[in-house]
């Protein structure tokens, strides 16, 4: 073999050695973003839009080497999310380093819907359990309280309508986890924009305007594509001020 050949083939070693260790650095130090919550944070099926969970949009905000898995599901509570295995999904696959958003509310205080309420014991319970797995697979919480429904009352205030959020509120105090107080954040966001414009951040749809409501909705719930935008540049901004 020629010395040319030889410094040929030594190079392509090289090369390739090269490229197996910049690839096995990626998958060793990439950081993966779990996303635990309920249907104003979740993928949406597309018969669903505009509905956008706010995760939606979030997840386009992080480099390349941040993976982001959004596991969160329309209707979820905290015992259904357990229950269906939705939990150990991400427990399976956590590892040092990761983060994991937990924001659920909506659906456990629910008593009309049985399968899904869950008791304030038992949502701290399984909130305190989530935070204490997450820590001991030496990962990180960002723990969050659920975002406003946009009820406003005769003067034009919007109302409280998550008693569970002072639970978590607590939560994060006694555990000295990260936290974001999404229902405080969004609720002075769209007070600030006031009955009109805020309307234009929910799935407010005339009817015989959109083929997936052709009857039309009015839903102070949840998000479509601009609110659920906004509402993800909240977190961002937050995140950006907790120096994470």
């Amino acid at each position: 073999m020629s010395k040319l050949t030889n410094r040929l083939s030594s190079a392509l070693f090289m090369g390739a050695l090269s490229s197996f260790i910049t690839l096995f650095s990626f998958h060793a130090l990439a950081i993966e973003v779990f996303m635990a919550g309920d249907s104003t944070m979740a993928i949406k099926d597309p018969k669903d839009y505009p509905e956008t969970g706010w995760g939606m949009p979030f997840a386009h905000f992080f480099a390349q080497d941040v993976t982001v898995t959004n596991l969160a599901k329309n209707g979820r509570s905290t015992k259904t999310f357990i229950a269906e295995g939705l939990w150990d999904k991400i427990e399976q696959n956590l590892k040092p380093g990761d983060f994991v958003f937990i924001q659920f509310g909506h659906n456990d205080q629910s008593k009309h819907k049985v399968d899904r309420y869950t008791s304030p014991e038992q949502y701290e319970s399984n909130i305190r359990n989530m935070i204490h797995i997450t820590q001991n697979k030496r990962a990180s919480v960002i723990l969050m309280t659920p975002i406003t429904r946009r009820h406003f009352d005769d003067n034009a205030q919007l109302k409280l309508t998550h008693p569970y959020a002072d639970i978590v509120r607590n939560i994060a105090k006694e555990t000295n986890v990260s936290f974001i107080d999404m229902e405080t954040l969004t609720r002075e966001h769209f007070q600030q924009q006031g009955l009109t414009l805020s309307a234009l951040r929910f799935m407010h749809i005339k009817p015989d305007l959109h083929p997936n409501y052709p009857n039309g909705i009015t839903d102070n719930t949840h998000l479509n594509q601009l609110g659920a935008r906004e509402v993800a540049q909240l977190v961002l901004t937050e995140l950006k001020e907790q120096k994470h």
